[in-house]
């Protein structure tokens, strides 16, 4: 049986293999058909922007200058914070004396922290090709280092007496405090299980690239959303600003700022990500991993609407789902790895 043919569009012949399911096509730059048209060379220069726009956003070359220029600024905003806090006291300027963030020396490492967790949004974009657990990683990296910062501006307010639990602020800093060292556990577990490597066969490893290419897509298209998310927090924060009137934010909005819109694109993300992820695997443990991976998105993102016990509640639950979801999923693979193998013999 001749499984090979040759056929005629427009007089230009293409081949088609039935064997190995393969097009051969023999075509012009530009090919016009019936249905529609093929401009090879347009496709050419999307896909050389797309990687010029790759390797510029998201390379290691330009993930070690944006870490050198995060930390710089970092460094200067600490000094900037804490010279405005001295000059307060000295009288030297004027500002609000119930503003939380310029009460006390401690209060200076917020901002600074607030630029590692800028790095750390970027760090979660430039992860989202290479591993989809490492991207999760960083979600569950980010909510902790939110808690911390806000830890730091908890000890400049804190009141050390023998009613420490009947002070609503002293058991906020104990939740956090718990909290921060059950989320570092949990994280160290969950990367622990995300390092795990099954075997793949050939078709699903070719099925994984074209996943990738895909995730990269998505990540070049991130980097500018969540710019422009920032500058506009950043503008629309400082135009509510007050000073002549000494009005400045709560605690509570200032803390939030940018975390909630950027987790609500985030729960988009994850579940666009997670339609993509059927045309490339129909496994139902990695199809339950996914979603379970989009629910753990949500719960963060719910803790920013509450305060208190239960925001830090939602956040460690988010986690430890995320983690049973992972640790479900590599016992699902390891038994999948092993019936492939008796079925290969």
């Amino acid at each position: 049986m001749d499984c090979g043919r040759v056929y005629k569009i427009n007089g230009t012949p293409f081949s088609y293999n039935i064997n190995n399911q393969r097009q051969a096509f023999i075509l012009p730059l530009k090919w016009t058909g019936s249905i529609g048209s093929i401009d090879l060379h347009s496709m050419n220069k999307l896909e050389a922007l797309h990687q010029k726009l790759y390797q510029f956003l998201l390379s290691e070359s330009s993930r070690e200058r944006i870490e050198r220029a995060i930390l710089k600024i970092a460094l200067v905003s600490f000094f900037i914070h804490l010279g405005i806090i001295y000059l307060i006291r000295f009288d030297v300027l004027s500002m609000p004396e119930n503003s939380e963030l310029l009460s006390s020396t401690i209060s200076a490492i917020y901002t600074p922290f607030s630029f590692i967790l800028i790095y750390e949004v970027y760090l979660l974009i430039f992860y989202l090709p290479k591993s989809f657990t490492t991207y999760i990683t960083k979600q569950y990296e980010i909510i902790t280092l939110i808690i911390i910062r806000k830890l730091f501006n908890d000890l400049s307010s804190i009141k050390l007496s023998s009613d420490w639990f009947e002070i609503q602020g002293d058991l906020q800093f104990t939740y956090d405090v718990l909290a921060s060292l059950v989320l570092f556990y949990l994280i160290y577990q969950f990367q622990k299980q995300g390092r795990r490597k099954p075997h793949l066969h050939q078709d699903i490893k070719a099925n994984i690239q074209r996943f990738i290419t895909t995730k990269r897509v998505v990540a070049v298209f991130l980097i500018p959303v969540f710019f422009c998310m920032a500058v506009y927090t950043l503008v629309d924060w400082t135009s509510a600003l007050s000073l002549t009137n000494y009005e400045v934010p709560s605690f509570k909005d200032i803390n939030n700022l940018f975390f909630d819109e950027f987790f609500s694109v985030l729960i988009l993300v994850d579940v666009v990500l997670l339609l993509i992820s059927f045309f490339y695997t129909d496994q139902f443990h990695k199809i339950i991993r996914n979603s379970g991976f989009v629910i753990s998105t949500i719960l963060i993102r719910m803790s920013f609407g509450v305060s208190g016990l239960i925001s830090t509640v939602l956040i460690v639950m988010a986690v430890i789902f995320g983690l049973l979801i992972i640790l479900i999923h590599n016992e699902y693979e390891k038994r999948t790895d092993t019936d492939s193998l008796i079925n290969d013999q």
